[in-house]
């Protein structure tokens, strides 16, 4: 690969970034190194030092890229549920968290396979608890439109509800990935919508 024209810095960021994307996706972060981001890229690692130093920050732009990705990504029950408001919206967006299908099975690896990277440093730590807290903050904000219209309890904080929600997909997300034939899709739908029948009912 010859070196980059002066100006070409955010087009060869570019090709970075997809080939990280590229080495998460075929081996996950335990297989993210510098190396291996270079044979991707046809590469030498001397060239890609001089957009990650060392592997930390290889790792932080990884969570970045991810967090674009995870943004980026189509989310089928989200923009079928559209036209919706309340119960069904907040149903859709954790529909869209779980493994129900190959994409949502890849991505959901790879954000697992990330946690043990996050937690063994300070910065990415609060790096992935603010990308957790900023979806909760969008469950917040549908649970609050629930209670509005009567599908949640309102007798209960909406913070409170969007956190229990979270658990709960997070927690069937791992199920899911370790276990995909205890837990496949039809079971993980039927799970969602008994834990939202029973927060409908003030029973969680």
């Amino acid at each position: 690969m010859t070196p980059p024209a002066r100006g070409d810095h955010e087009a060869r960021r570019r090709d970075v970034s997809e080939a990280v994307w590229r080495v998460l996706a075929d081996r996950g972060f335990g297989g993210l190194t510098l190396r291996a981001v270079a044979a991707e890229l046809g590469a030498s690692t001397g060239l890609l030092t001089h957009y990650f130093p060392h592997k930390r920050a290889l790792v932080a732009h990884a969570l970045e890229v991810l967090d674009r990705q995870a943004a980026e990504r189509r989310r089928p029950a989200t923009e079928a549920a559209a036209t919706s408001r309340g119960l069904p919206v907040l149903r859709a967006a954790l529909l869209d968290v779980l493994p129900l299908d190959a994409d949502g099975e890849a991505g959901n690896r790879i954000w697992v396979g990330s946690w043990d990277a996050a937690l063994g440093d300070p910065e990415l730590t609060a790096g992935h608890a603010e990308r957790y807290r900023r979806a909760r903050r969008r469950m917040t904000e549908l649970c609050a439109q629930a209670q509005e219209l009567g599908d949640l309890p309102a007798d209960r904080p909406a913070a409170d509800l969007a956190a229990l929600a979270q658990s709960f997909a997070l927690g069937l997300v791992v199920q899911a990935l370790f276990a995909p034939g205890e837990f496949p899709p039809a079971r993980q739908r039927a799970l969602l919508d008994d834990f939202l029948a029973g927060l409908a009912a003030g029973e969680r």
